[in-house]
């Protein structure tokens, strides 16, 4: 697969849970994405995964990858209710989200644990989208850059030089997602800052010449109104993209301005 300059990633989260809003979704996004045409971004869908070959299936375009929200570190075994980074990458899977923030509060994912599944994911071939960042907290502290860095050298404490461009680094403001409903986000100087952040360390852990291969992208109420202010100004990579994912025509908005349209 050739890797694009740009990624836009859906994440569903526990959406689109019965088959009317399924085929309501389909028919959406297969209009608003008829002639649709992206010079250097890539779409990325990560549905439920119990959706995954449901939505291969459906959707047939050079333009659109998929992915899941989740796996285990484990190939395969005696792990009941998980789900594997090669079941995954059998269905036609090629993305997984690690690390988010969701998976981080509800379930208590650890950096340790994020870090043994990227390592998972990339022994299977998968490429990992691992989320970072601060909640209203840790940036009431001021402790923004101090919680992006362990976050980051932890959980790609796994990874070698020759993988890691194979990684996108998602700097999710956590405050600032949707679903906590904020009343403003960050300036794109702050989101800029956080990417120079991150790419100082991964220049110091794997090279200028790797670390200049991984896409650093946004994520925290990205929708067609704040896609320039939160992405194209800083300078970051792409989106991922949670409740706008759910609106076909506003997500494929976001996708034309990233690719600069």
């Amino acid at each position: 697969m050739t890797k694009k300059q740009n990624i836009v990633v859906a994440n569903f989260k526990m959406n689109l849970n019965t088959k009317l809003e399924l085929d309501h979704w389909f028919a959406n996004f297969l209009k608003a994405k008829k002639n649709l045409r992206l010079s250097n971004t890539e779409i990325v869908l990560c549905p439920p995964f119990l959706h995954l070959d449901v939505f291969t299936k459906k959707i047939k375009s050079k333009l659109v990858e998929f992915g899941t929200q989740n796996c285990f570190w484990e190939q395969k075994g005696a792990f009941t209710g998980e789900v594997s980074p090669a079941i995954i990458r059998s269905l036609g899977g090629r993305y997984v989200i690690l690390g988010h923030s969701e998976r981080r509060k509800y379930l208590g994912e650890s950096d340790e644990i994020v870090a043994l599944k990227v390592a998972g994911a990339l022994k299977a071939g998968l490429y990992p989208i691992l989320c970072v960042g601060e909640n209203a907290r840790e940036k009431q502290n001021d402790m923004l850059f101090a919680v992006v860095s362990k976050q980051l050298k932890s959980c790609l404490s796994g990874v070698s030089r020759g993988r890691i461009e194979n990684v996108t680094i998602c700097y999710e403001s956590v405050w600032a997602i949707s679903a906590n409903k904020p009343d403003h986000l960050p300036t794109s100087n702050e989101i800029m800052g956080v990417k120079l952040l991150i790419k100082k360390i991964l220049t110091k852990k794997y090279g200028s010449v790797a670390a200049n291969r991984v896409r650093v992208i946004y994520g925290g109420s990205v929708v067609g109104k704040t896609a320039e202010d939160v992405c194209v100004s800083p300078g970051v990579n792409g989106a991922l993209v949670g409740g706008a994912s759910l609106v076909p025509y506003d997500f494929i908005k976001i996708a034309q301005i990233i690719d600069g349209q």
